[in-house]
């Protein structure tokens, strides 16, 4: 299946991008009463990126006003540079700190993609509470909810429509990464989500979730969070490795969920806090992904 660019909701335009596995994420564009627009996220690769804002221009003649960063990640923030020099990014403080700490190494380690030309272009637009944009009568709300999947999560809240884009706090159909944000702080995030009570919910990965699919995909994290937490209590208190762990463990409901080698990075984070690490502490990439690559049996591939 191709991407596409659908309207969710008057206004709000999900870019969708199937199957969702590593480096394929959905991006979004909010259009105002006004015609102004905001796009949310860019994609991974310069075809990819080059693909969305061809589908932007179907949409609306007008030039987005600003781009909003919803986290760090390579796959939502490597079209960045293709906006024009005069354009706002838009993120959280610790979202231009982390996509300057990066730098490309997503594109170095998960192979297989043609990457073409990318460049790290950080957020210059910074805040950290919640920012609210106003394009006309349209209010689009920007509230800071990580850390969770990274440090810098942030949701764009559409209330009038009751639309929100919740950028990788969302996975749907695959396993949460948490190996960046935090195991404690990850269903505080969701809780937050809940709070809103959207109508629709655009994941940062899979099929747009609309009335009570959101609950239940809601629900499905939440459970994960919860077996994530109860998996690293034991195996911590045992004095197992988060690999073993996962090599270990018993069969369960997530492992029909996308990359599960993203378990052994989660786990890495919940020994991290249950050690008495401060919530927001960086963990050994190298480590945290070489255990990842061991338990894939191999290089971690993107077939963005």
């Amino acid at each position: 299946m191709k991407p596409e660019l659908v309207e969710v909701a008057p206004g709000a335009h999900a870019y969708i991008q199937p199957d969702g596995s590593w480096m394929i994420n959905n991006t979004g564009l909010v259009v105002g009463d006004d015609g102004s627009a905001v796009l949310v996220d860019t994609t991974s690769t310069e075809a990819r990126n080059r693909a969305l804002l061809a589908a932007v221009e179907g949409v609306t003649e007008r030039r987005p006003r600003a781009l909003v960063n919803t986290h760090h990640h390579g796959d939502h923030t490597y079209g960045n540079w293709l906006m024009p020099a005069d354009m706002p990014i838009i993120g959280h403080v610790k979202c231009r700190e982390d996509v300057l700490a990066a730098g490309l190494l997503a594109s170095q380690v998960l192979t297989g993609p043609d990457y073409g030309r990318i460049e790290v272009r950080p957020p210059d637009v910074t805040f950290t509470g919640s920012l609210t944009l106003h394009l006309g009568e349209t209010v689009v709300e920007l509230h800071h909810v990580g850390p969770a999947h990274t440090r810098s999560d942030v949701v764009v809240w559409l209330p009038a429509q009751r639309v929100l884009f919740a950028g990788d706090i969302a996975f749907s159909g695959g396993q949460p990464f948490l190996a960046e944000g935090s195991v404690a702080g990850y269903p505080q995030a969701l809780q937050r989500i809940r709070a809103l009570e959207p109508d629709v919910l655009v994941p940062g990965h899979g099929p747009v979730c609309r009335g009570d699919e959101v609950t239940s995909l809601l629900d499905d994290l939440s459970a994960y969070a919860s077996f994530v937490d109860s998996l690293a209590r034991e195996g911590h208190a045992a004095g197992r490795t988060p690999l073993e762990v996962v090599r270990g463990k018993a069969a369960s409901r997530f492992d029909t969920w996308q990359e599960s080698e993203r378990l052994v990075g989660n786990l890495h984070r919940a020994y991290s806090e249950l050690d008495g690490n401060d919530i927001e502490a960086r963990l050994d990439v190298a480590k945290v992904w070489g255990d990842m690559m061991a338990f894939s049996g191999g290089p971690i591939r993107s077939h963005a």
